[in-house]
Order: structure tokens, then C-alpha cells, then sequence
């Protein structure tokens, strides 16, 4: 051991119990390092108790019961897919609307491009250019008294054979 020296000051006697203090409130502070300080209390007295969020939560799922329960729902990747197959879908959706809308037949549909429907309808105001207005023959016969004509023959094939 040193020899005993006086303290005579006050700055003498915080050196020396300084450092002494400094190592005692490290190691209290190591002991309880995982525990809340008496302040910490304070701040948190209206929060529930770990028991207490364990019974208001008794009938949730914790993460790896709702990963084990959705575990045979979409992956990401698959969702993907799906999700540019509908953008397809709805692709071709506005391609038909726009082609009905200039005027084009639903044949040509395949031969638009684009993605939205600004393009789409550039690419079809295109085609139509290209290929001209066809003025295609209507499927029935828009004038009156055409049906006549043939009612008439079929009432003079009926009145020849009445006479028989």
C-alpha cells in the first residue's frame, strides 16, 4: 500500500471518490441493463402489462401463424403473372373499343400497337389510313318491300296447287 495522504480540499476529495463512483455506477449499470429505471415507470403506466396484451390478443394470429395459414396463397412471383395477364386483358379491351369506335373491323384488332389508349388509337387511326374505308354489303337488306317480291311467288306457287 501507498502512503496516507492528507486531503486537505475539496477538489481533492472529488478526485480521489471520482473515480471510485465512476467504476461503482458502470457496474450498476451493467446489472441492470434490461430493467426500466423509476423515471421509465412514470412514462409508461397507462400501457398494458405483457399479460394483459397476451389476453386481449388471445384469438389473433402471431407472424408465423399467418405465414403457416396463407403459406398456399400467391407467392409474389405469381401474382406477377397474373397481374400482367389482366393488364393484357384490359389491353386488348380498350384495342377492340377503340377499333369499333374509328371504324375498323374486329380482325383488325391484332394489328394495333400500343399500351394506353392514346397510342392505341394513334396506331388505329393509322391502320385506318392505310387500309381505307370498306364499305362492306349490310348482312340484310335495309329497303322496304323487298320481302314482298318474294311473298308474291310463294302465293302463286300455293295457288297452283290448290287446284289439284
Amino acid at each position: 500500500m501507498g502512503e496516507f495522504k492528507v486531503i486537505e480540499t475539496q477538489e481533492q476529495l472529488d478526485a480521489v471518490l471520482g473515480e471510485r463512483l465512476k467504476r461503482e455506477r458502470e457496474t450498476v449499470k451493467k446489472e441492470y441493463a434490461g430493467y426500466l429505471s423509476p423515471e421509465d415507470v412514470k412514462k409508461y403506466e397507462g400501457y398494458l402489462s405483457p399479460e394483459d396484451v397476451a389476453k386481449k390478443y388471445e384469438g389473433y394470429l402471431s407472424p408465423e401463424d399467418v405465414t403457416k395459414k396463407y403459406a398456399g396463397y400467391l407467392s409474389p412471383e405469381e401474382a406477377a403473372k397474373k397481374d400482367a395477364k389482366i393488364k393484357g386483358y384490359e389491353t386488348d379491351s380498350v384495342k377492340t373499343r377503340v377499333a369499333h369506335e374509328v371504324g375498323l373491323s374486329y380482325d383488325a384488332v391484332a394489328f394495333l400497337k400500343g399500351e394506353d389508349e392514346e397510342t392505341i388509337r394513334k396506331s388505329a387511326e393509322t391502320l385506318k389510313t392505310l387500309v381505307g374505308s370498306s364499305n362492306v354489303a349490310p348482312l340484310a337488306s335495309t329497303e322496304n318491300g323487298v320481302g314482298k317480291a318474294d311473298e308474291a311467288a310463294y302465293k302463286n306457287v300455293l295457288k297452283g296447287l290448290k287446284g289439284e
